[in-house]
């Protein structure tokens, strides 16, 4: 709550409604620190959180069941190491519906 009211941060109007102040991007209005928690944390964490997390799951679980995926012609393989192994130029795929 504090963070969220903190003139530094938001300004002299941060007590006002001004949707448009976010226009350009969190990061342009906060100047770049990390000042804003929409779902909060601790034990005032957004109550929808754990349900909204578990619809994308779910969503994410139906999408094999309807389509295929085949790799694109395009693809080349370049496998490059940042903390994990990832494809270097991504992973290019072809979505078909069953």
């Amino acid at each position: 709550m504090l963070m969220h009211h903190d003139r530094d941060i938001w300004s002299d109007d941060v007590s006002e409604f001004k949707p448009e102040r976010f226009s350009k991007g969190v990061s342009k209005v906060t100047k770049g620190q990390t000042s804003y928690l929409p779902f909060g944390g601790g034990p005032r964490i957004f109550v929808g959180l754990n349900f909204a997390l578990l619809e994308a799951k779910m969503a994410l679980v139906m999408i094999p069941q309807h389509f295929c995926f085949d790799l694109s012609p395009s693809y080349l393989h370049a496998p490059h190491t940042i903390a994990t192994l990832q494809p270097q130029f991504g992973a290019h795929l072809i979505l078909r519906k069953l």
